[in-house]
């Protein structure tokens, strides 16, 4: 009986994964859908601790289950209520991180059950029993502790701690390790009494996982970030066919083929493949040498003479970056949409789709401030529009709108699809200097004819132009 009821557990878990997932990919019942795909979790968290049973036997230690359970809660929960929008990209990773080091404990923990059987009985008939078992054990550890070891780096990465770092030779020497990490595991399968080995595969593992986020450059990010993601979702699906886990299986694969559709999205996006992004140190090293490049003198525009082209305007369209993140000025900008409306200015929004740190960045950052997701246009719609709208307010973007995109083939970001703000009448720049973007490059918009630059923190200049509109 309590099997069956575990099994209905685990069915409730899949369906509120998969319900969850759906709703997830609209803005309106995303928040509502995370908290089905998380009840759905709750229910099997419980049916498992109660009412899962092996050969009679019930998991008991519930005093080290519940502790950590409560002491996971707890920190989980002040971690997301004390994270900064701006840092969000930074604990997504982080959590994304200990999944992959969860799937690692998992394989070590089961290749160690495994290793005290072979102790007692070594016939060559348990051994061929047991090589499928011992292949998903290789392959999750591999994999979970490259997200593991990754999603750290990319962490250190996102909050500055870690900078990017490369050399002669090094895709071949990550290639090396990788291969002789699944050399090992693939010896390790077929002889599983060398359990030794498992140890060796484990640093080899983590070693590649740091050696290859190490030079991807910062403007790749969010690419990786999702990568990483879909890593995290096969390892975990690895242990639920360790343990036979309807749902930890479910989950797992929703996770990697989720993360894995996205990283393809972002990299069709940006009009490279996966494996440019991950060889190519885009934003690295690599684009330093265009920083360099001059562009010609810019033009600064008032905060009145500002106020006074959005407030006669019939469309403006404001394009957020990270500059808007940092700030945390989604409020006063969409403060600013409602006083421009007021006006009958029509106010939209030009989303790219790697904007910020993290796939997603710029739509979390204006739904917090309650922007009504009909505004929120992405980037095809947005270029169809720019043709007819009048100002164009870039709050912080940089790389996203660099016409060097379109236009020089030698720059890092050659090729990549760009919102088209040059086709509107006006363009109004806020940023808090000159300082090129996260891809370490200059933008040639700054300096153009229809560009002027409005410097300051996007907060305080927001906060002042809407003094000044009022005033109109």
């Amino acid at each position: 009986m309590g099997l069956n009821l575990l099994t209905i557990c685990y069915l409730i878990g899949s369906v509120t994964f998969i319900l969850g997932l759906k709703m997830l990919s609209n803005p309106a019942s995303a928040r509502r859908g995370n908290l089905i795909a998380a009840s759905g979790m709750l229910i099997a968290i419980i049916g498992t601790i109660f009412l899962y049973e092996d050969n009679g036997n019930k998991l008991g230690n519930y005093a080290w289950i519940f502790s950590g359970l409560i002491i996971g809660s707890i920190i989980g929960t002040l971690s997301a209520k004390k994270v900064k929008m701006t840092s969000m990209p930074e604990m997504v990773s982080l959590f994304n991180g200990t999944g992959g080091a969860c799937a690692a404990l998992i394989s070590i923990v089961e290749f160690d059950h495994l290793s005290k059987e072979l102790a007692v009985n070594n016939s060559s008939e348990y051994v061929s029993s047991i090589q499928p078992t011992v292949l998903i054990i290789v392959l999750g550890l591999i994999i979970g502790s490259v997200s593991f070891a990754g999603s750290m780096i990319a962490w250190g990465k996102l909050n500055g701690k870690v900078k990017d770092f490369s050399f002669t030779g090094q895709n071949i020497l990550n290639l090396i390790l990788l291969a002789v990490a699944l050399s090992a595991g693939a010896y390790l399968v077929i002889n599983p009494t060398h359990s030794f080995l498992l140890y060796g595969i484990l640093a080899l593992a983590l070693a590649y996982g740091v050696m290859f986020v190490m030079p991807i450059g910062g403007a790749d990010m969010p690419v990786v970030i999702s990568l990483l993601n879909s890593f995290t979702g096969v390892a975990a699906a690895c242990g639920g066919f360790l343990y036979h886990n309807q749902v930890m299986i479910t989950g797992g694969i929703l996770v990697g083929a989720a993360g894995t559709l996205l990283t393809i999205l972002m990299c069709k996006a940006m009009n490279r493949s996966l494996k440019n992004v991950l060889i190519g140190s885009f934003g690295g090293s690599a684009a330093a040498g265009s920083a360099s490049k001059e562009h010609g003198a810019y033009k600064e525009i008032s905060l009145s003479d500002a106020a006074m082209v959005m407030s006669y305007a019939n469309k403006v369209m404001i394009v957020p970056g990270y500059g808007l993140a940092v700030a945390q000025a989604q409020h006063a900008c969409h403060e600013l949409e409602k006083v421009l409306n007021e006006k009958g200015v029509d106010v939209k929004y030009a989303i790219h789709p790697v904007a910020g740190r993290m796939p997603g960045h710029m739509n979390v950052l204006l739904a917090e401030a309650d922007v009504s997701y009909e505004k929120l246009l992405e980037m095809e719609q947005a270029n169809d529009e720019f043709k007819t709208t009048d100002v164009v307010l870039i709050l912080g973007a940089n790389d996203v709108v660099n016409p060097a995109a379109k236009n020089d083939p030698a720059s890092p970001i050659y090729g990549m699809p760009i919102l088209e703000v040059e086709l509107a009448k006006n363009i109004i720049v806020n940023k808090r200097s000159m300082k090129p973007g996260y891809a370490g490059i200059e933008n040639a918009l700054f300096s153009r004819p229809k560009t002027s630059m409005l410097f300051g923190d996007a907060k305080k200049v927001l906060q002042d132009l809407l003094t000044e509109i009022k005033n109109v």
